[in-house]
């Protein structure tokens, strides 16, 4: 990472370089299982839901799938749909988009996440005013163009979007989701195989708290946001490692 690198200074915070490096350790030992050497796309595919189930409980929404010809609940089913942009064939592409821009990927996945919440004409398109839009093409500059390990931009990424609200309907759902893609396109997740979105789930009001003081932009609040989402792709790995062990039997 350069020394100009805007994130140069989260990544010097105490705790957050050894964080970052205990989650890119978990990670790559997730892909080294035995069953994701051939058999990954099988993690993948339940981790997809998993996430989805998990990113939809936070934002309020249901975690029961609907059955056969049932109309699920429209938070599920927005994170539903983002999960299968994030899996399989449809996720090259996706990341492909997220590289070279940033905003395009961000309007996709407010599409999918919210298609059921809002009118067609409020779908991908970011809010007016408060400097959302300023504020979203620096996030997509630094998205592109810093060389913090992933962990950080990830961590960072995904509380500035929760901060934001860009969208002002599954913002939420959006933030988390590209959170993964920084994991995918970085290389610290390149199957998508971590389910972080649990340990947010499970330790909710610890998220959220610390999310609000992520946004007051205190040193100490930002590295405790880097370190728990840190956290949260250690425990999101060894929730990868449950699923290829079941799937191994």
């Amino acid at each position: 990472m350069t020394v100009s690198d805007p994130l140069q200074p989260v990544v010097d915070l105490p705790g957050v370089a050894d964080a970052a490096d205990s989650a890119r350790t978990a990670l790559a030992e997730v892909h080294r299982h035995k069953t994701n050497r051939r058999g990954w796309p099988t993690t993948a595919a339940e981790a997809a839901v998993r996430a989805a189930r998990a990113s939809a409980a936070i934002d309020g929404g249901s975690t029961e799938l609907p059955g056969a010809g049932q109309v699920g609940d429209p938070i599920l089913t927005g994170a539903l749909r983002v999960g299968q942009a994030l899996d399989g064939d449809a996720l090259a592409p996706l990341v492909g988009v997220w590289q070279r821009a940033p905003l395009q990927a961000l309007a996709r996945l407010h599409l999918l996440a919210a298609a059921d919440l809002v009118s067609d004409d409020e779908l991908g398109r970011p809010r007016t005013g408060d400097g959302v839009g300023e504020r979203l093409s620096m996030l997509a500059d630094l998205a592109v163009s810093s060389k913090a390990p992933a962990p950080v931009l990830a961590a960072i990424v995904h509380g500035e979007l929760l901060s934001l609200k860009p969208f002002g309907t599954a913002d939420g759902i959006v933030a988390r989701a590209a959170s993964r893609l920084v994991s995918v396109s970085s290389g610290l997740d390149p199957h998508n195989l971590g389910v972080p979105e649990v340990t947010w789930m499970r330790r909710h009001q610890q998220y959220s708290d610390a999310l609000k003081q992520f946004g007051t932009g205190a040193p100490e609040a930002v590295s405790a946001w880097v370190i728990l989402c840190c956290a949260a792709f250690e425990a999101g790995a060894r929730e990868a490692t449950s699923i290829a062990e079941a799937a191994a039997g």
